[in-house]
């Protein structure tokens, strides 16, 4: 493949600057990862993997199962996170020791890791059935990671958005949580989200079925954001009016919410303040933070489902990260197998409750009842996190939707600067900013 190419030929001319910077040749050995007996046992390559610090405990406990199986093999760890990782990568090259071999890899970054030969292709189909508990992988997150007829990474977890609620807070509002909590109905201040952060805001627009980018088979973009109002749907105008409303009512009482900056600030304080905030939506990765804000007791955690816009309930993406393995080791059957066979381990759902209690991550590829007993805060989260996903949509991954982020808050954000007088007024800065993203693809 060109890829292979391209990466064979970078690898030959780094190795006669640098063995080691190119990374080590390992003995070749035959696929397959079968228990410890057969041709894994003789494999004595070495692979780098990425692993975050917190993460290392979890990842040690994989590193042992697996050398079980090669016992002449090295697994060393880049203790680094992960954001970090990938900034390495986008300033340098695959070759770079500092690159780990096996690292982990948001599924949005997958497009711009092909494009600049980063990752392997690898046996996913394979790999999937080996470790278990897909029920439709190229349905899920699997189909998220493949690019032609390639697989670019194997599917580490899940995420989408859930609902926090603060109980007393909610007691106090008189917000009945058995029932669907309507958004355009709650109080001043009692549910808190940064709408204006896209990755919030699609929460909304997918309620509605406002497509903010979207990309043809035949390479066509069009959005739905440059429709004149009059042109909206009903749901789509209310969710505006809904926007504008919420954004009005913080603007008059000179909130920071509506300040890109300060809002996390806000957030925090007045959801953990008596008689504040009582709603807040936010993703799994925030609830270790908001227990200890608010009482683990005090703190219920609810699918976003449960939370509506004039009736339609919230739903987001079927978002997550998976794990990939560097290019420059693609012509190394032999490490190519060892890496493939610590992925395999890392997502092992046998492993499901330690996987989550030592990295916080969710797999796809067991049932919620996987992790009946785990307790706590813990299986609230799992539990909510499983629903939303289901009620998710899958995540647009073409690269030209990187330009939404921006077109959407920069849009929403004027509004301070512009204090539209009706939603219609204010629907017309996000039309604006739309087509001015529309006409950067031409």
């Amino acid at each position: 493949m060109k890829r292979k190419r391209i990466i064979a030929s970078i690898l030959l001319a780094c190795t006669a600057f640098s063995f080691t910077a190119c990374g080590s040749k390992g003995s070749e050995g035959s696929k397959g990862n079968e228990g410890s007996e057969g041709a894994g046992n003789e494999i004595a390559s070495t692979i780098t993997v990425q692993v975050e610090k917190d993460w290392v405990p979890y990842y040690e406990s994989v590193k042992e199962r697996v050398l079980e199986k090669y016992p002449k093999a090295t697994i060393n760890f880049i203790e680094t996170g992960s954001f970090d990782h990938l900034n390495v990568i986008d300033a340098t090259d695959a070759t770079n020791k500092d690159v780990a071999d096996v690292f982990a890899l948001p599924a949005d970054r997958l497009y711009t890791l092909a494009n600049n030969n980063i990752l392997a292709g690898i046996d996913a189909k394979k790999m999937a059935e080996e470790v278990g508990g897909f029920k439709d992988f190229d349905g899920g997150m699997g189909g998220n990671f493949k690019i032609d007829d390639e697989y670019l990474a194997f599917p580490y977890n899940i995420e989408t958005l859930v609902a926090y609620v603060n109980k007393e807070n909610a007691t106090s509002a008189g917000i009945d949580l058995t029932k669907p909590i309507e958004f355009t109905s709650l109080e001043f201040g009692k549910m808190l989200v940064t709408a204006h952060d896209a990755w919030y805001g699609v929460a909304f627009t997918n309620a509605v079925d406002l497509e903010l980018l979207n990309k043809a088979e035949d390479g066509t973009l069009s959005t739905d954001a440059t429709k004149a109002y009059s042109e909206l749907t009903d749901d789509q105008k209310n969710l505006f009016e809904g926007l504008y409303t919420y954004w009005k009512s913080h603007y008059e009482n000179k909130t920071d919410l509506w300040d890109k900056e300060a809002a996390a600030g806000y957030l925090d304080a007045q959801f953990a303040a008596k008689d504040g905030a009582a709603i807040r939506i936010d993703g799994p990765w925030a609830t270790t933070s908001l227990s200890d804000t608010v009482g683990a007791d005090n703190l219920e955690v609810l699918p976003l489902s449960n939370v509506t816009i004039n009736g339609n309930p919230l739903s987001h993406w079927k978002g997550g990260w998976g794990l990939g393995i560097n290019a420059r080791v693609e012509e190394d059957e032999a490490q190519m197998e060892l890496a493939e066979a610590f992925i395999k381990e890392i997502v092992n759902p046998e492993y499901a409750k330690d996987l989550f209690k030592g990295t916080g991550k969710i797999l796809e590829n067991v049932e919620a009842s996987a992790y009946d007993g785990i307790g706590g805060m813990d299986e609230k989260v799992i539990k909510a996190t499983y629903t939303s996903y289901e009620a998710s949509i899958n995540r647009p991954l073409f690269l030209e939707y990187g330009k939404v982020w921006d077109s959407w808050q920069n849009a929403l954000l004027s509004w301070s600067s512009t204090n539209p007088t009706n939603a219609e007024d204010a629907y017309k800065q996000v039309q604006a900013s739309f087509e001015a993203m529309m006409a950067t693809f031409k």
